[in-house]
């Protein structure tokens, strides 16, 4: 079976650490067809827009998109490309997964834990007004419905926390243990102890935090996936910039949109695939001599692929 994705391998270093992305995919043996269309900088030099039509098109046909991260200029009112991305598809939950990856050092071995972030609302609704000159008035905006679907996503998951509708929805899952706690003193309850969390579940604003100090407990944002989930659709992106300053040298570690795109495997059902990859890169980390730059090694983008690559096919060798 042949699986259709849109692919978008963004600015900076995206196009760098999508190619080696899709060439380890590609190498388990399943068939894609990539649709890829460009976005956020370069798409507005050729289109004079940072969402071409013809990309919305492929999402809603395909409903699994796969991102490299994208320039968003600063200031000027532009709104962020991945804000927009999740608005226009109502990929209404922002799913994080925290684990360490072997002989990365951190403070706390062992994490393991998911952060789900409301993803359309809250003070990235992106209204506001100047109410008299100098002062200007944000909305942070939560509504009834955005706040239940992200809580039942969040509940199914852990079967298988804002707080009326987590409340809520908690009832139907007395089998999982449900609590509260305010943002700041979450901050610090996970730096503390962060093995007491399975999930966290936040409004849009906290849940960026938090995902990001999360991140930092494992090793970085250069480490972690991401994927934002709607009722129709799914992006699988990394959470880290483009990055301008190291594109195209080679040195780019693609390891947030390679187990992003373990995510997507998942979601396309190819749990076998997910495995193989997963596997891979713990044997790479563990190995350490084809890491890159950033993480210790002295390896470039695509030497770290070929490593996985290779580790992929000792597997098959070992069977």
């Amino acid at each position: 079976m042949s699986h259709k994705v849109t692919l978008i391998p963004g600015d900076g270093i995206g196009p760098e650490v999508i190619q080696a992305t899709v060439r380890i995919l590609e190498a388990t043996g399943i068939q894609f067809e990539w649709e890829s269309f460009s976005a956020g900088a370069e798409a507005f030099e050729k289109y004079k827009e940072y969402i071409p039509k013809e990309l919305s098109e492929s999402i809603e046909r395909t409903r699994v998109g796969l991102k490299g991260p994208v320039t968003t200029p600063i200031g000027g009112g532009f709104s962020s490309i991945n804000v927009q991305l999740r608005k226009q598809f109502e990929l209404f939950a922002n799913f994080r997964p925290i684990r360490n990856l072997p002989h990365i050092p951190t403070r706390y071995p062992g994490i393991d834990l998911i952060v789900v972030r409301e993803n359309t609302e809250g003070l990235y609704s992106g209204i506001e007004h100047e109410v008299v000159p100098g002062v200007v008035e944000s909305l942070k905006i939560i509504t009834e419905k955005a706040s239940t679907r992200v809580s039942r996503f969040a509940f199914e998951y852990a079967d298988g926390l804002f707080l009326r509708c987590s409340r809520a929805v908690s009832k139907e899952y007395p089998e999982i243990t449900y609590g509260e706690h305010i943002v700041d003193n979450t901050c610090m309850q996970l730096v503390m102890n962060p093995y007491q969390y399975d999930i966290l579940l936040m409004e849009n604003l906290y849940g960026d935090i938090l995902s990001d100090l999360c991140a930092g407990l494992v090793g970085g944002l250069g480490l972690v996936p991401g994927a934002n989930f709607g009722l129709e659709c799914a992006i699988f992106e990394a959470v880290h910039g483009s990055a301008p300053d190291i594109a195209g040298k080679n040195i780019a570690n693609p390891t947030a949109v390679l187990r992003s795109a373990l995510l997507m495997l998942r979601h396309l059902g190819e749990e076998e695939a997910a495995l193989k990859i997963r596997n891979a890169i713990d044997e790479v980390y563990r190995d350490r001599s084809k890491l890159t730059r950033d993480v210790g090694g002295t390896a470039g983008t695509s030497e770290f692929a070929d490593a996985i690559i290779q580790a992929m096919e000792t597997q098959k060798t070992a069977v």
